[in-house]
């Protein structure tokens, strides 16, 4: 849809501190909606604005490539404005809006990988049973300072983009967007019980990692 969104290099066209939080935003956001979904696109280019960030956040997280995340963020408020119709207002915004974002990201990704690669993908595990997929990643997202001091920010970073896909995914949608639980598992569309699973492998791989990383000389 032209004119929706306007993100700048790297996505940073505003100033995040002009931001807000998407939760200090929720009454706001329902009235938004209600009058997007009458066809008004000055109410859904505000949806854009409070949610922007962290549409663009979740998919440099999971594509690592930030040119391409641009890219995948415009597409998912097209798709999100031709839906807008189908959205339930019984439900969080946030969560159906990532759900758009996520779903066009693992299309992507599937893009990128061989056929073999692809089925493994669509089912949504890897060899162990663990529902995770390790998909190559060598970039190195800037967010992940949010999980460390400044000194350990760059070694942090590089092990959360080592991580399966899906473990970057919860790691990001909790630690850097403080989603709930309920609200990631209903991003992810798995069960609670799934999201508490994979955040606590991640946290477990990245001690493991970081553990590696302090007692290399």
């Amino acid at each position: 849809m032209d004119g929706v969104m306007a993100l700048g290099p790297c996505g940073a066209a505003i100033p995040r501190e002009a931001w807000g939080t998407v939760a200090d935003a929720v009454p706001v956001e329902l009235r938004l909606v209600a009058v997007a979904a009458r066809g008004d696109r000055g109410a859904f280019a505000r949806l854009v604005d409070l949610h922007q960030r962290t549409v663009y956040g979740l998919c440099v997280r999971l594509l690592a490539d930030r040119e391409e995340a641009r890219d995948a963020a415009q597409e998912t408020f097209v798709r999100a404005w031709g839906a807008i119709g189908t959205y339930d207002p019984v439900n969080p915004f946030a969560p159906w809006l990532l759900r758009i974002a996520r779903n066009h990201c693992i299309d992507v990704l599937r893009r990128r990988l061989p056929a073999a690669r692809r089925l493994e993908l669509d089912a949504g595990t890897d060899r162990d049973g663990t529902g995770a997929l390790d998909l190559p990643d060598p970039a190195a997202v800037a967010a992940d300072d949010q999980l460390a001091g400044a000194q350990q920010a760059s070694a942090v970073a590089g092990a959360v983009a080592a991580l399966p896909v899906h473990y970057r995914e919860v790691v990001h949608l909790f630690h850097v967007e403080h989603m709930s639980y309920k609200d990631i598992a209903a991003t992810l569309e798995v069960p609670i019980g799934t999201v508490m699973t994979w955040l606590h492998r991640a946290r477990a791989r990245l001690r493991e990692r970081m553990r590696e990383q302090e007692e290399q000389p």
